[in-house]
C-alpha cells in the first residue's frame, strides 16, 4: 500500500515512516524538505498519485493567530483537493486532545477548523487526538519562564512518549477508517507544574516551577479536563522515568 506522510520528516513522521516502511509499505515522507509543500501546493499531485492513504502530521511554523489559521486553512484545502483528485482513500489527522475545549487560544481555533475541513470533505477519515508530547517539556518549562522561575497551570496533563505516538499513527494507518476522532495518551496523569518540576530537576535545572492557575497554555486558561481525555483513550507504554532514561536532554 502506498502513504503518504506529510510532515514526514519531522519528530513523528520519521518515526512513522519507519514503521510503516517495516511492515513492507511504499511510504513517501512528503515535507518542504523532499520537495512537497501542501501551502503552495508544490508537488502535491506527484506525491499522491496512487495513495491509498495520507497523513497529515504537518505543524504551522507560527503561532501567532492569523499566521497559524491560515496555515492549516489553506494547507487543509490544498491537500484535500489533491487526495480528491487522487483518489485518495483515508485521511488521518493529528491533533490534540481538548482541541474543542480550548477556543481561547489561536492554535487551537485553527486546530479546529483544520478538524472541520476534513470532516466536511467526503473522504474517509481519522482524526488521532494526542495528549502532549514528553519531548516537549524542555519547551513548555520556557513558556513559562518568569524571571528566573517557570510559571505553569496546574492542570492536569497525560504527557505521551513520541514513539507511542507513532505507533498508533501506524496503527490507524493500517485500520479502516473511523470517520471519526480516536484519542491517545501517555500511561501516567499529573499536574503539569509538578511534571515540569521533575523534568527540570531531572535536567539539573535549578528553576522553581509555581503552580498558577492563570498561567496559559498557548493562550488558554487551563483547569483539570482541559488536556487529558476520559474518553477511553489508547494509553502509551512509555511513562516519564523510561522516557527521560533514552532521551534525558529532550
Amino acid at each position: 500500500m502506498k502513504i503518504v506522510i506529510i510532515g514526514g520528516t519531522g519528530l513523528i513522521g520519521s518515526k512513522t515512516v519507519t514503521r510503516l516502511a517495516a511492515r513492507g509499505h511504499e511510504v513517501i515522507a512528503a515535507s518542504p524538505n523532499t520537495g512537497v509543500n501542501t501551502l503552495t501546493g508544490e508537488g502535491l499531485a506527484e506525491a499522491l498519485e496512487g495513495a491509498q492513504v495520507v497523513i497529515d502530521l504537518a505543524n504551522s511554523p507560527s503561532f501567532e493567530d492569523k499566521a497559524v489559521l491560515d496555515f492549516f486553512e489553506t494547507s487543509g484545502r490544498n491537500l484535500i483537493a489533491a487526495e480528491k483528485a487522487a483518489g485518495v482513500g483515508h485521511h488521518i489527522a493529528l491533533s490534540v486532545v481538548g482541541t474543542e475545549r480550548l477556543q481561547d487560544s489561536g492554535y487551537f481555533r485553527a486546530k479546529l477548523a483544520q478538524e472541520k475541513l476534513i470532516k466536511a470533505s467526503g473522504i474517509p477519515f481519522t482524526i488521532v487526538h494526542s495528549t502532549q508530547f514528553m519531548e516537549f517539556l524542555g519547551s513548555i518549562a520556557q513558556s513559562g519562564a518568569v524571571d528566573g522561575s517557570v510559571h505553569l497551570s496546574p492542570a492536569f496533563v497525560q504527557p505521551i512518549a513520541s514513539d507511542d505516538v507513532a505507533d498508533a499513527m501506524a496503527e490507524v494507518a493500517l485500520a479502516a477508517p473511523v470517520n471519526g476522532t480516536v484519542e491517545i495518551a501517555g500511561p501516567e496523569r499529573s499536574r503539569l507544574s509538578d511534571l515540569v518540576a521533575r523534568y527540570l530537576k531531572a535536567t539539573g535545572d535549578s528553576r522553581t516551577v509555581v503552580a498558577d492557575r492563570e498561567a496559559r497554555y498557548f493562550g488558554a486558561r487551563l483547569d483539570d479536563g482541559s488536556l487529558v481525555s476520559d474518553a477511553n483513550p489508547r494509553l502509551g507504554r512509555i511513562g516519564f522515568e523510561e522516557w527521560f532514561a533514552s532521551n534525558p536532554r529532550k
